[in-house]
């Protein structure tokens, strides 16, 4: 079973994926709810947390039934990281990650996320000075390559190990190709097949249903599974991967009083940790795949997406269930 330092995780644990303005506290709290081994902060920058600023060093909120817990810092600058470590450590996490994947554009010119693909040796000589910097286990979530024609991953995830990285995530695409097309995991599976490499390899990219996590698991050879975009507003798809592993049967998809509580206190949690101005704003990207497969819905979700206050929001909510009832709906 695979380790991240000290930290024993068990057979082929789902990890979710630290997502900007998404793997908050409220949704972390429900995804561990639900199965999730290791969840991750959203991505976090050096450069705002040594300069106080608020949005970055409230990132750093975690809390004791999430652990195992990682937060994800970026940047490129070298004195700038090794001072957010200093301040990240003081939060307490299990873990410290670095984003060197997020393919956004006012990232990548700053030279940090994906943008670092550029430049290798960096890239393995702020891991390890972060490694030596830190008592906690620091550990890396990197792409394929900045392009198809600069795939190194398997010497890259070597490099890193041998700096001391405790463990690697890829994700199975370029920067180049963003979030689109598939992803390949075949790279993955042959940093995983290099004899030399000892530390967790995790693969991320089109891991969305039971089927493409025991892929994964069986025909790639991985150690575990991080999941992003699919978990968006499906807190449940790490208790179906959970349940179809261990049965080879599918769980029945949440019942919709179950989709309207997780909404409800996804929403309640939001406000209670951002206020009510953000945290009904910034939970709206979830509703649409809470409610997703549901005939006759869109009055409902427009709802829910163009109000303004709570109160409307669990208005929408109550109707729905006077609407629907305790009604079972696959997912579309």
């Amino acid at each position: 079973m695979p380790k991240i330092g000290d930290i024993q995780l068990p057979d082929f644990p789902l990890l979710l994926a630290p997502m900007e303005d998404v793997s908050d506290p409220p949704f972390r709290a429900l995804c561990k709810e639900q199965g999730a081994d290791v969840v991750y902060t959203e991505f976090i920058s050096s450069e705002g947390l040594i300069r106080d600023a608020a949005k970055s060093v409230m990132k750093l909120d975690i809390y004791e039934k999430e652990r195992p817990v990682g937060i994800q810092i970026f940047g490129a600058n070298l004195d700038s990281m090794l001072q957010s470590v200093e301040i990240v450590e003081k939060s307490k996490p299990d873990i410290i990650d670095i984003n060197f994947g997020c393919p956004v554009k006012k990232v990548v010119s700053r030279g940090a996320g994906a943008g670092i693909l550029k430049d290798i040796d960096l890239m393995v000589s702020l891991t390890k000075a972060m490694v030596e910097h830190s008592n906690l286990p620091i550990t890396v979530k990197t792409r394929l390559g900045w392009d198809d024609s600069s795939i190194k991953i398997v010497e890259v995830a070597e490099r890193l190990q041998d700096v001391g990285c405790a463990a690697i995530a890829i994700h199975g695409r370029t920067r180049a190709q963003m979030y689109k097309g598939s992803a390949d995991w075949n790279p993955i599976r042959d940093v995983k097949n290099n004899p030399r490499m000892h530390i967790p390899v995790f693969g991320n990219g089109d891991v969305n249903s039971p089927e493409t996590a025991m892929k994964m698991r069986d025909e790639y050879g991985l150690d575990g599974a991080m999941i992003g975009r699919a978990s968006i507003g499906y807190p449940w798809i790490f208790r179906e991967i959970k349940h179809f592993f261990e049965t080879g049967t599918h769980l029945a998809p949440p019942t919709m009083a179950e989709r309207v509580e997780a909404a409800r206190r996804h929403l309640q949690m939001s406000i209670d940790w951002k206020g009510e101005i953000l945290g009904v704003f910034e939970t709206r990207r979830h509703y649409t795949n809470y409610f997703k497969g549901i005939p006759n819905f869109k009055e409902y979700r427009m709802k829910m997406v163009t109000s303004d206050d709570s109160a409307s929001v669990f208005a929408a909510f109550d109707e729905v269930l006077q609407k629907f009832g305790d009604h079972q709906f696959t997912n579309a």
